[in-house]
């Protein structure tokens, strides 16, 4: 397969370029329910270059189309975010069997676990996290007209839609969840006015999606569900407990407290909800954990057999129990 992919992915590369170019080591970079990604070698008779080549498998199952997501990260690169740039973009599915675009690849970890060695080995947690607030804040300055159309825009808000979002996702369930059923009529009674400011939300910033180097954050990976909605969403999905790995004590991605990350979207110009971002810290989490049942039913169903889906209906409980945990009455002070 790697041998006819370096073949086409070639001979499109000179007709886009106008120069002949050779692909060489294409090699798979992750693994994931949706998407193809893989590095190579670029070589044309005056440079080589290492890239990224970012590949949806069925025009189906992609959540953006390329252009879209192609163009909102460079329109986040123009604004200081890191983002690996984009070259070329292919919506055509018959180029390499599903659309594509390719981007320069950036060194540096983005295994969670192998991530978090590297941050623990060179103390750059709080580095990290800062990082992240300051990329956050500077996307969520962009002015969200200039936002490529294809970007999802709430009809009804956004917290109205992720409300109507749960409740379709609990309607959906094969199997009745007493935790989830709480947790959507708590969101229900507790949430937040509509934000007075809609921006260009990323909704994946997490560890993961992110690449690391020594030197601190290279780069923001997958845009594909990037929308317009309340910038405290993407804020509290990285505060997530199932992308700590085991550093539960470090809320933010398992790096670093959640004071970095405010302190600095704040010093960057972004505004801090304290109120809501608790509630979008249970909005993802319940959100998360249906959704991840509806992967493991598209997989039961048919209609998307994959053992990555199969193997996302495992993960449920442990949503459940984060729920649990996110709601628990706190304790007054001095109590057992």
């Amino acid at each position: 397969m790697a041998d006819a992919l370096e073949v086409a992915l070639a001979a499109w590369l000179t007709e886009q370029e106008g120069r002949a170019v050779e692909v060489r080591g294409l090699e798979m970079a992750s693994a994931g329910a949706r998407r193809f990604n893989a590095l190579f070698d670029a070589s044309s008779a005056t440079e080589t270059r290492r890239l990224a080549l970012t590949m949806i498998p069925s025009v189906a199952i992609q959540l953006m189309g390329v252009d879209g997501e192609a163009g909102v990260r460079s329109l986040a690169e123009s604004a200081g975010v890191p983002v690996p740039h984009v070259h070329h973009v292919c919506a055509d599915p018959s180029i390499l069997g599903g659309p594509f675009f390719i981007s320069t690849a950036v060194a540096g970890e983005t295994v969670p676990r192998r991530l978090l060695r590297l941050v623990q080995q060179h103390g750059i947690g709080d580095r990290v996290v800062a990082q992240l607030g300051n990329a956050m804040a500077r996307l969520h300055a962009i002015d969200a007209e200039k936002a490529p159309a294809q970007l999802p825009r709430p009809v009804i808000g956004a917290v109205a839609t992720a409300l109507e979002t749960v409740n379709t996702l609990h309607d959906a369930l094969l199997t009745p969840s007493p935790t989830f059923s709480y947790g959507v009529r708590w969101l229900e009674r507790n949430a937040p006015p509509e934000p007075g400011r809609l921006t260009i939300v990323h909704s994946d910033v997490r560890t993961g999606n992110i690449i690391v180097g020594e030197d601190g954050l290279r780069a923001i990976l997958d845009w594909e569900g990037t929308r317009i909605g309340d910038p405290t969403e993407d804020l509290a999905w990285p505060c997530q407990r199932m992308w700590r790995f085991r550093e539960d004590a470090l809320t933010v991605g398992g790096m670093a407290g959640v004071a970095v990350l405010r302190s600095a979207y704040e010093a960057a110009g972004g505004t801090w909800d304290e109120d809501r971002f608790a509630w979008w810290r249970v909005m993802g989490t319940v959100r998360w954990g249906m959704s991840l049942a509806g992967q493991a039913r598209a997989h039961l169903d048919g209609s998307f057999p994959s053992i990555v889906m199969a193997g996302s209906g495992r993960r449920v409980p442990e949503l459940e129990y984060d729920t649990l945990l996110l709601l628990r009455p706190r304790r007054a002070p001095g109590r057992a």
